[in-house]
């Protein structure tokens, strides 16, 4: 598979990861020393990303859908940085509503055949509650 399809392939396993709240598996898509910046908070580390996801999933919550759209890669070798755009669909009482949207800003690396975030910084542009 080329290095721009595994790329986007490392982006989709993400959001599916979070949806399905594994994060073992999400900080598994991270080099061992990467970081994961959130708008909550930082993850450094496989074990500080995991500590930092189930910091921020304390409570239970609706079944909910992150997908990444606009993908660019400017590939360097077995580097790469990424910048996409990424929108969160979940239910409510009501109908599904958009929870959230932003940007994600990656530098991803190729490690043994395989890519991994090195970094991801979300940005969160759009969230409810916000006007």
């Amino acid at each position: 598979m080329p290095d721009k399809d595994e790329i986007r392939e490392l982006l989709a396993r993400y959001c599916f990861t979070l949806d399905e709240g594994r994060p073992e598996d999400m900080a598994a898509l991270f080099t061992s020393d990467g970081v994961w910046e959130t708008a909550f908070g930082i993850g450094r580390g496989r074990e500080g990303i995991v500590a930092e996801m189930k910091s921020i999933a304390t409570e239970p919550r609706p079944k909910r859908l992150h997908l990444a759209t606009n993908i660019v890669i400017d590939l360097d070798g077995e580097q790469a940085s990424v910048r996409s755009n990424w929108v969160v669909f979940k239910n409510s009482s009501t109908s599904p509503v958009i929870g959230a949207a932003g940007s994600y800003y990656d530098h991803v690396v190729k490690v043994g055949g395989r890519w991994f975030f090195a970094y991801r910084r979300i940005d969160r542009f759009i969230a409810e509650g916000k006007d």
